[in-house]
């Protein structure tokens, strides 16, 4: 299985293109769209979204992890074995959490570039050609030097931020481990906790811990985001009571 988490977004071409390489280098695996939402340009948000997303694929799984701004620049492009998993991506902070949070860890770099690659879609033209091998068995030794650490390391604890609005206008943070009894406040207002959409009034705001364990902000048939004008990058204070 080949996972793609990007912030490309679905309304240009870049997902499909990826797409094409892996139908001609991998055409037996299955290739999931788990996000290209990520939010633009933003590495610190993705490390921690893809690491409370990873706990739910099949051990195996191979991750093409694509927010890079600084494609084309000297960064590093790495891949990572973490916890039964496969990362291949950029350098700069996006696998730094995983990484962290995984004792039995494993990194490399990719040396080998292609006759032809795009100065701005190593996407396509590197990493999916990397991830394409993993998959299909070919760990391409001869491509890769083993790493001891990553150039770029974000802080592998809670980020206290909201790191991702859905459609729905839910704010995600990057905080885990909430229990039910903490005061929690972001954008000036103070949330209360409920286990479940349904368990509050319409038009209410609260706080839960949603499905891959990230405390959530919402309201409930509404959006969080326009009710308390939540964006990404917004501050998150949790007070834990005894």
């Amino acid at each position: 299985m080949i996972v793609l988490f990007t912030d490309f977004g679905v309304h240009d071409p870049y997902v499909g293109q990826i797409k094409a390489r892996l139908a001609q280098l991998a055409p037996a695996h299955q290739v999931i769209d788990l996000l290209h939402e990520v939010p633009d340009f933003n590495a610190h948000a993705g490390a921690h979204l893809l690491a409370a997303f990873a706990q739910g694929f099949p051990p195996g799984s191979v991750f093409i992890a694509v927010v890079d701004p600084g494609v084309g620049t000297p960064r590093d492009a790495v891949v990572l074995l973490a916890g039964g998993h496969w990362y291949v991506g950029p350098d700069n902070g996006l696998l730094s959490v995983v990484h962290a949070r995984q004792t039995d860890a494993r990194l490399w770099r990719i040396d080998w570039r292609p006759d032809v690659i795009s100065a701005t879609f190593h996407g396509r033209d590197l990493f999916a050609l990397i991830a394409a091998e993993i998959a299909r068995g070919e760990f391409p030794h001869d491509k890769l030097s083993p790493l001891d650490k990553l150039q770029v390391e974000f802080d592998a604890g809670d980020l206290p931020r909201v790191i991702y609005i859905d459609h729905y206008g839910n704010a995600w943070t990057g905080i885990r481990g909430v229990l039910s009894n903490a005061r929690v406040q972001a954008a000036g207002e103070t949330f209360v906790h409920g286990e479940s959409f349904g368990f509050v009034e319409k038009g209410a705001g609260f706080w839960f811990i949603n499905s891959v364990g990230l405390l959530e902000l919402a309201v409930n048939r509404g959006s969080a985001a326009a009710n308390f004008g939540l964006k990404v990058g917004d501050p998150v204070q949790v007070q834990r009571l005894n």
